[in-house]
């Protein structure tokens, strides 16, 4: 089969979802777990931003080894340049140029003719191509532009250097029949196109990003850009995982394959969640709480006499196991060891003993351990930065009447014990307060937010939380059966990694 090439833009477009802003370790966390997934391309951010943006970019792509690492930039030699600086270390990189082409973007942004957009488009893609090979363009608002004019801009691009150009449904206004029509045309009227791959890249305003991109695939587009959880821009971009899913369960029609380990889906949409804080709505196809989940009898009597009476995709395809794991505080090492890699999961001898001794102490808080305690559990360790300040300790007096009161004890980088108390206006209040008296890193708390990593009273609790310093954004995550202490742990997650970067920040001086 034809493989369709997956563009994942999560660390740049996605991040443009209000509230969605990763720092350089939330990026390489992603990034480790989008090469996992196999994407073909990760777009990693908009370098011209900010040097900030350039050091996040940068440590991807020294990292991230197996997928192209791109970076977008306007057709101004500022940019281009900035993109090339952020990638120079990648294994493979590819610079992304884009430039508005429409009428209403030329007249009211950038108020230049066409001519001059032309000569914009195509100096930027030579540009690009002087630092390296690979380079796409993306004329924006492809589908409100002047079509002639289109093509025109395409074959200019091509011939300037350009090795993918993307047709982008910048503001999601086409209907799948009129885009399948436009890229057509595009085979049809553009000479060079065969010395390219055709890109698109659908937004969702109403809510056909998906349906878009799948039909360009029909039409041969042979490269798809989204989001995972179809974060992006306003609405959204196309939702990648739904993207893969269908064209792996509609093979038999759209005749293409792609190189997506989709068994790593779910981990993946989990995430990203987790990161940005953005929550997973639970009737989301593909990566939903209730995606598979059968409710009606009618549902129930079919799934259980044969699965696909009621569902055209294995659950364990897209990574839901589904299973419940019985291993209590007397499961031994092996057993253990074997269940994380059924799960996927490949750990160090040190990062699998953490994981193994939290499982042991949740073991002995909970009946029942699921799959996706363990998840929460290895994640847990895996998202772990250098440990500058350890949790030792943590006391709680609440009630109603009553003052909120909180006891801390802190183990410091030089392996000292530090405690402060300090009353609030709740409990988890009392403890941010005592923790900044101890540390005095000027921080402030945007954003707080918890949720149930299972059902049950005595589920695992998770805490995503996000601090700001300076003009910079930290996020924290934290897992405990008492929602009081994963408070703790994320807030002391956060500061560790706030410190993390301003040591980086110093050495790179």
């Amino acid at each position: 089969m034809d493989k369709v090439i997956i563009f994942d833009t999560t660390m740049r477009d996605g991040e443009q979802s209000p509230g969605a802003t990763m720092n350089a370790d939330d990026k390489l966390e992603i990034g480790a777990q989008l090469e996992r997934l196999g994407v073909d391309v990760i777009e990693a951010g908009f370098p011209a931003n900010s040097q900030y943006e350039i050091d996040a970019v940068a440590r991807v792509a020294q990292e991230v080894r197996s997928p192209i690492i791109c970076a977008l930039a306007r057709a101004v030699p500022g940019d281009i340049d900035a993109a090339w600086e952020a990638l120079k270390q990648a294994a493979r990189a590819r610079i992304h140029v884009f430039l508005s082409t429409s009428d209403i973007h030329m007249m009211h942004m950038l108020h230049k003719n066409k001519e001059e957009i032309m000569n914009m488009a195509v100096n930027g893609v030579k540009r690009a191509k002087s630092h390296c090979d690979d380079v796409e363009f993306s004329p924006m608002d492809a589908t409100r532009t002047d079509p002639q004019y289109l093509y025109e801009l395409l074959e200019a691009t091509i011939q300037a250097g350009a090795t993918t150009v993307n047709i982008p449904d910048t503001v999601g206004y086409a209907t799948p029949e009129e885009f399948e029509k436009l890229i057509r045309s595009v085979f049809e009227n553009v000479p060079s196109i065969h010395k390219a791959v055709v890109s698109v890249h659908c937004h969702n305003d109403l809510g056909l990003a998906v349906a878009n991109s799948l039909a360009a695939v029909r039409a041969g587009a042979r490269q798809v850009e989204g989001c995972i959880n179809g974060l992006g821009e306003r609405a959204g971009n196309a939702s990648l995982e739904e993207v893969i899913m269908v064209l792996k369960t509609r093979a038999d029609y759209f005749g293409v394959d792609t190189n997506i380990d989709t068994r790593q889906l779910i981990r993946t949409s989990r995430l990203v969640s987790d990161i940005t804080g953005l929550v997973v709505q639970p009737n989301k196809s593909i990566v939903g709480a209730n995606a598979f989940r059968h409710e009606s009898g009618i549902h129930q009597d079919g799934i259980l006499k044969e699965r696909t009476t009621y569902e055209i995709m294995d659950p364990k395809d897209v990574g839901l196991t589904g299973t419940t794991v019985y291993l209590g505080k007397t499961s031994g090492r092996a057993g253990f060891r074997s269940k994380i890699k059924e799960l996927g999961y490949e750990l160090g001898d040190d990062e699998f003993t953490k994981v193994y001794n939290s499982f042991k102490d949740l073991a002995n808080k909970k009946k029942v351990v699921t799959d996706r305690d363990l998840e929460a559990l290895v994640a847990d360790e895996m998202r772990v930065v250098d440990e500058a300040y350890k949790l030792e300790q943590i006391q709680v007096v609440c009630g109603e009447p009553g003052v909120p009161t909180a006891s801390v004890r802190l183990r410091t980088p030089d392996d000292t014990i530090i405690s402060a108390a300090a009353i609030g206006d709740g409990p988890v209040d009392a403890v941010y307060k005592a923790i900044s008296q101890l540390l005095s890193i000027p921080n402030v708390l945007e954003e707080f937010s918890v949720k149930s990593i299972t059902e049950s009273t005595e589920a695992l609790g998770e805490v995503t939380i996000r601090i700001r310093s300076g003009d910079q954004t930290y996020t924290g995550r934290g897992t405990s059966t008492d929602i009081i202490v994963a408070s703790a742990k994320a807030y002391i997650n956060a500061i560790n990694r706030l410190v993390s970067v301003k040591k980086r920040e110093a050495v790179s001086q």
